[in-house]
């Protein structure tokens, strides 16, 4: 079960896809803090995620400012997240949930066991780490970034 609007999200530390390590804390305070938009999305490579990734590749200024940070998050490699990003042309940061395998997938309770990957999991969390909306939708079901921009808009 995915946690909830109104919760303090889990912090966590991944390494993004050029191996610099991020954690969820450091966007969180009163220097310099940014609402975070973390998105978890099941595969590099694979249709509907990247379908969604150049989406918000192609509106990355509504997402990425001195007020709002894109993070996405899949299980797979740091190598793998590379190649996809350097082929797609995204700027913004991947993350890899790789190792420990779908440890904050599982702490953001949208990891499928039997799958082994992350379900299509958005949380846009505010500038003292509470998340303020939420969907998670099922593996083949793209979300609609309007409904980010909208989030955003109300925090």
């Amino acid at each position: 079960m995915a946690i909830e609007v109104g919760t303090q999200a889990p912090d966590f530390e991944l390494k993004d896809n050029h191996g610099r390590t991020v954690k969820l804390s450091d966007f969180q305070g009163s220097h310099g803090a940014k609402n975070v938009v973390l998105l978890f999305y099941p595969f590099a490579f694979t249709g509907v995620c990247t379908g969604e990734l150049c989406a918000l590749r192609d509106e990355l200024p509504k997402f990425e400012n001195d007020d709002t940070q894109l993070l996405a998050v899949s299980n797979d490699s740091i190598h793998t997240l590379r190649v996809f990003a350097e082929q797609e042309g995204l700027e913004y940061p991947l993350l890899s949930d790789f190792w420990p395998h779908g440890e904050v997938s599982r702490a953001y309770g949208v990891f499928d066991e039997d799958k082994g990957c992350a379900v299509r999991g958005t949380f846009v969390i505010d500038k003292e780490g509470v998340v303020r909306w939420t969907v998670v939708n099922g593996l083949p079901d793209a979300r609609d970034l309007n409904d980010y921009i909208k989030a955003l808009d109300s925090i």
